[in-house]
């Protein structure tokens, strides 16, 4: 897709896509010089293997470590539910967000226990974006000031960013950003979300082709994709995975919508997501063929479709394991192992 230069706010997020940092080689050579020390054949630990390198990669160091991994969950509310996109009352954003924050949600147990901080972004809950099917969500002063706070998230510092989000509401918008980014029926990008039947998902789809054909003249720039048919999770988190970038750490993309996020900085640039594995594969119809577009291949596939970070933080158990035990196993030398002759 092209760029639209407008010499507005969107232009400070140009201006990041284009000075990215690249991965460490050096550290990735590191890497791959104790493996071939260690007492296994060749690439017998599979993706943990590359789970090492990729870290290494963009944490810049070797051994690379996880002992900060921070999970960061934005929740925001979206004017489309006006169109009966969902099963759930639009009150369960902020209901749930009082569940993250009192420690009961299914992210608080899985965070818990594989010792991952958590972080909860609320944006304006009380001001549903505008209903994408008759107007832009954001303006884009206020798309450009939410991408700038989700930023924010890797304050304080981490080593590992998970992402996730919370909004009733938002597989509509991921489904609008996969139509208007990759085009096809907005059938092919819509699913039940949290239970819609069958009519609500052609209802479901009826909208998302509504907004995408409303917003047809302008939808050439990713940038106007996400203000115009995005929210403000979704603009939030597409910050965070630039500001992590530009930090050189490592993330884990959670589920559908978390990737839709990511879709919009991928369109700007096919290696802004080089920093990033998705952590697993929705049980939302079209978040597989939205990784494959991005060529991300998910560590697990669980049938789960729950949100709020909790594939990604569930992930970093593997992503500890990876680094453990690249550090921790012998070389053949240290374990006195005869190597192949």
């Amino acid at each position: 897709m092209q760029e639209r230069q407008t010499g507005l706010p969107f232009d400070d997020i140009r201006a990041l896509i284009r000075t990215m940092p690249g991965p460490d080689e050096a550290a990735v050579a590191a890497v791959r010089a104790r493996d071939g020390e260690l007492t296994k054949p060749p690439g017998a630990l599979g993706r943990l293997e590359q789970i090492v390198e990729w870290l290494a990669a963009w944490q810049g160091r070797h051994p690379p470590n996880v002992s900060r991994a921070v999970t960061a969950v934005f929740a925001g509310n979206h004017g489309v539910v006006a169109q009966g996109v969902t099963a759930f009352p639009q009150d369960v954003t902020r209901q749930m967000v009082a569940n993250f924050q009192t420690g009961g949600a299914a992210v608080n147990q899985i965070c818990n226990t594989f010792d991952v901080g958590l972080k909860v972004f609320e944006l304006a809950l009380d001001i549903p974006t505008r209903d994408i099917t008759t107007d832009a969500a954001l303006d884009e002063d206020e798309c450009a000031a939410t991408f700038a706070y989700g930023m924010e998230a890797i304050a304080g510092g981490c080593d590992l960013l998970c992402i996730g989000e919370m909004g009733i509401g938002n597989t509509t918008i991921a489904a609008a950003v996969g139509h208007a980014l990759y085009g096809g029926n907005a059938l092919d990008w819509t699913g039940p979300g949290t239970g819609l039947d069958e009519q609500g998902i052609a209802r479901k789809a009826r909208a998302v082709e509504r907004a995408v054909a409303f917003h047809g003249d302008h939808i050439h720039d990713p940038l106007e994709v996400l203000r115009r048919v995005g929210g403000r999770e979704i603009a939030a988190m597409a910050g965070a995975v630039l500001a992590a970038r530009m930090e050189r750490i490592p993330v884990l993309l959670d589920g559908y919508v978390a990737t839709a996020a990511a879709a919009i900085l991928h369109a700007m640039s096919t290696t802004a997501l080089d920093h990033c594995m998705a952590a697993h594969k929705s049980a939302e119809p079209a978040h597989g063929a939205m990784l494959e577009r991005l060529g991300l291949s998910p560590l697990l596939d669980l049938g789960m479709r729950l949100g709020e970070g909790s594939g990604a933080a569930l992930a970093v158990g593997i992503v500890k394991a990876a680094v453990n035990t690249h550090a921790g196993m012998a070389t053949f030398t240290e374990a006195g192992v005869s190597e192949k002759s």
